[in-house]
């Protein structure tokens, strides 16, 4: 039977999401890869048992997570039943609703019948009465967004969500989404985007600016940019890489001769630094005071263990904003 460290508190820092009491760890545990059917169990306890004994408390799913779909929660329904029981009040657990799950026209986007009915599914995965956030995971035009936001707050109010989230969208959106949540009294709290200093889309669209204008937090995932942000590709593309096994979210024409001359660039100012890429990378992200947490993957705990590692050094001079800015904008 699991039992956590003692000193699990002793180093990682916890910060607020917007004005809300909840608080996060700076480096929180995504399972969106690594934890489905096709992974290795003891593996997926490994690294799940590494990130709580080293401070991680949030652990963020989604139902589509695979593959197949739902099986993410399940592996790790079955790991909370079997060892972090005791420890589920020390733990923050998220899932998400929005894209395709089922057949038919309820299995899909942002109507009530959907969401709600997703998270019911999502709950017996996980063998769990409530999770602490959930999320409606993207924007849908055709739905009110009245009736999106009404089920994140039934949700809540039922007792099966302590928290309210969204991802995937704009500031324009998210500003009336949490207008409406206000309305309703129902504690809307965070929002999930990827963000990156390859992907600065949340700079562009004033997603960042709202999430700070209305007092919100902000999780940012794919902060590596899918391992282009990492060592492995500063030689080229390795034949064991996600590209060559798995095109789906990385494809080979995003790794341009520009953008591995970005990659070498970018992993000199972090050498200068003392660190690797991917903890520059990460520490970007955290240093900026409208970031709560950065949702990061891992394949094995050692990886886990590596990128906690940016915790250490957040801070950076304008200089290296500056050329950091330069760099991944060219």
């Amino acid at each position: 039977m699991y039992k956590a460290t003692e000193n699990r508190y002793s180093t990682m820092p916890y910060r607020r999401c917007g004005k809300s009491g909840l608080l996060l760890p700076a480096v929180s545990l995504g399972l969106w890869h690594n934890f489905g059917d096709t992974g290795v169990y003891s593996n997926m306890k490994d690294i799940i048992f590494t990130a709580f004994d080293n401070g991680i408390t949030h652990f963020d799913i989604a139902n589509n997570y695979g593959p197949e779909p739902g099986s993410a929660e399940s592996n790790f329904g079955k790991i909370m039943a079997e060892d972090l029981k005791p420890y589920r009040d020390e733990m923050i657990i998220s899932t998400k609703a929005g894209y395709d799950m089922w057949p038919g026209p309820y299995g899909d986007h942002g109507s009530r019948k959907y969401l709600l009915a997703s998270l019911n599914q999502s709950l017996r995965r996980l063998k769990l009465d409530y999770v602490d956030i959930f999320y409606h995971h993207r924007m849908d035009p055709d739905t009110p967004l009245e009736e999106s936001m009404g089920a994140l707050d039934q949700a809540v109010k039922s007792g099966k969500a302590l928290y309210a989230g969204i991802s995937n969208y704009d500031g324009p959106t998210m500003e009336k989404a949490a207008a409406i949540l206000e309305r309703l009294n129902c504690p809307f709290v965070i929002n999930q985007n990827r963000y990156s200093i390859f992907d600065r889309t949340i700079e562009k669209n004033g997603l960042k600016s709202s999430a700070k204008k209305c007092g919100k937090g902000l999780i940012t995932f794919s902060p590596l940019a899918q391992g282009l942000l990492t060592d492995r590709y500063l030689h080229g593309i390795p034949e064991d890489s996600r590209v060559r096994k798995d095109g789906r979210f990385l494809k080979e024409d995003n790794l341009t001769e520009q953008k591995l001359s970005q990659i070498k660039e970018l992993n000199a100012i972090a050498e200068k630094r003392g660190q690797t890429l991917a903890e520059m990378s990460l520490a970007w992200l955290l240093s900026d005071d409208t970031v709560t947490s950065v949702l990061v993957g891992a394949s094995r705990a050692a990886q886990l263990l590596d990128n906690i590692k940016c915790i250490k050094n957040l801070s950076f001079t304008d200089e290296e904003i500056a050329e950091i800015d330069r760099i991944s904008m060219n």
